[in-house]
């Protein structure tokens, strides 16, 4: 049961650093410090989407999975739960290169307006 739990927060957790790396460059907005805590998590949101590369907090929520009695999954965190509720089963790569461009899109879209009122 408590590693069910510790599954289930790290999820929770999970999925608030994916909205950090998507959105965080609008809280730049408000903090001007938030770039130095964003961009590194950008740059890591976009290597481990272009590169096929599974973030180290999904081996550890089926490890924890696996402690309390469930089965783990095999893919990654996006192909498991982000992608099965927005798109069709089979992730390309020409998806994943979709979503790195809408990624950058929305970031460079968010530190304009930054850079803008920072030189103003």
């Amino acid at each position: 049961m408590l590693y069910s739990l510790l599954a289930d927060a790290l999820v929770v957790i999970h999925f608030a650093f994916t909205a950090f790396v998507v959105c965080g460059g609008f809280l730049s907005w408000r903090w001007r410090w938030m770039p130095f805590l964003h961009l590194p998590a950008l740059a890591w949101g976009c290597w481990v989407e272009v590169s096929h590369s599974i973030c180290p907090l999904t081996p550890l929520e089926n490890h924890l999975r696996r402690l309390g009695g469930e089965a783990g999954y095999g893919e990654g965190f996006l192909a498991h739960y982000v992608v099965r509720m927005l798109y069709p089963p089979g992730l390309t790569w020409h998806i994943q290169w979709l979503l790195a461009g809408l990624l950058i899109l929305v970031n460079v879209t968010a530190y304009s307006r930054f850079w803008r009122r920072r030189q103003a």
